[in-house]
């Protein structure tokens, strides 16, 4: 029987509508598998204008590559390709700025490997996120947790080659340059209702004050942001350079509109990815490696490299440049 007019364009209809919706879920599927495995590779400028650090920061500068919430993720064996693709950027120092495990993990092993690997390329600092706290606290009671600095991962990651910091810091000379690095997982302000950093009290605060009495250009490791940017401790705090994760870039990036949800800052939150000015503070924000088991899977969110230069306002990398990202 032959098919009228009507019926043969009603069928072309449901063709393309079901191709429509096919391409859709291709199209879904594929970012989420490109979010956890293709690597990406971002290059952000600091330029220091501050005349205090004149004598500190050079123009030349300083480069080195932030890694977050890796999240018990390999990229190859070992993390061969993460490995490799950070020895490429041949930095000066390596942040590993916490998550790198699970807080259920069975062993250290895979940030431990990794490591080993990274510390033959450059100095290794490691701030500890609230994963790697909850796995000691798993792994050796809520005691140890409260100081893991005694702790079994910290005795690992130490041996493997990383100078772990947790409310602690190391004065270094890189590139020339005079830099305090310091690591903290705690909030800068106290619980107090309004979030007021001159009402903090205890080890954190006398950890900060002693932290920011020095002339040398101040960094610090936090693997939240939301320990600097609620209440006024950016306005407070004498730091230069805070350096985040924890939020993977807001989870699900949406286009035109960016990250959509950030733990404590909520949906569509403002500091999950990128290189901010809050109050007195820089704060740079990585979008992280990977993610743990979460409702949401990393979408439209590629594993990030960070490469940031630090440097003085006469240095060529001064020069107007956006932000660079290479495939």
């Amino acid at each position: 029987m032959k098919e009228t007019g009507e019926s043969g364009s009603t069928k072309n209809k449901t063709v393309i509508l079901l191709l429509i919706i096919l391409l859709t879920l291709l199209w879904f599927v594929g970012e989420i598998l490109i979010s956890y495995h293709w690597m990406k590779v971002n290059r952000y400028p600091v330029t220091v204008r501050n005349l205090p650090y004149t004598d500190t920061v050079t123009d030349a500068g300083f480069k080195m590559v932030v890694l977050s919430d890796l999240h018990d993720h390999e990229f190859g064996k070992d993390n061969e390709q993460l490995i490799r693709c950070v020895k490429e950027q041949d930095p000066e120092m390596i942040i590993l700025d916490g998550d790198m495990l699970n807080e259920d993990s069975k062993s250290d092993e895979v940030p431990v490997r990794l490591v080993k690997g990274l510390a033959e390329i450059a100095p290794v600092y490691y701030a500890l996120g609230n994963h790697e706290l909850d796995y000691i606290g798993t792994a050796e009671g809520k005691k140890m947790q409260k100081h893991p600095e005694n702790s079994e991962l910290v005795k690992d990651l130490t041996d493997a080659g990383a100078c772990v910091l947790e409310e602690g810091y190391r004065d270094v000379e890189i590139g020339g340059c005079k830099v305090r690095i310091g690591g903290m997982y705690e909030y800068a302000f106290a619980l107090d209702g309004d979030n007021s950093a001159e009402n903090l009290t205890g080890d954190v605060r006398d950890f900060l004050e002693e932290f920011q009495n020095t002339d040398r250009y101040k960094i610090m490791l936090c693997h939240r942001p939301d320990s600097f940017v609620f209440g006024d401790a950016s306005d407070y705090w004498k730091i230069d350079l805070v350096i985040s994760g924890h939020d993977h870039g807001g989870q699900v990036v949406i286009p035109f509109k960016g990250g959509l949800y950030g733990g404590d800052q909520g949906w569509f939150p403002p500091y999950v990815h990128g290189l901010y000015r809050t109050g007195r503070i820089r704060l740079f924000v990585t979008s992280g490696l990977s993610s743990e088991k979460q409702m949401l899977p990393r979408w439209n969110n590629r594993p990030e490299i960070a490469v940031l230069k630090v440097h003085g306002s006469d240095g060529e990398s001064s020069k107007k440049m956006d932000r660079k990202t290479e495939n």
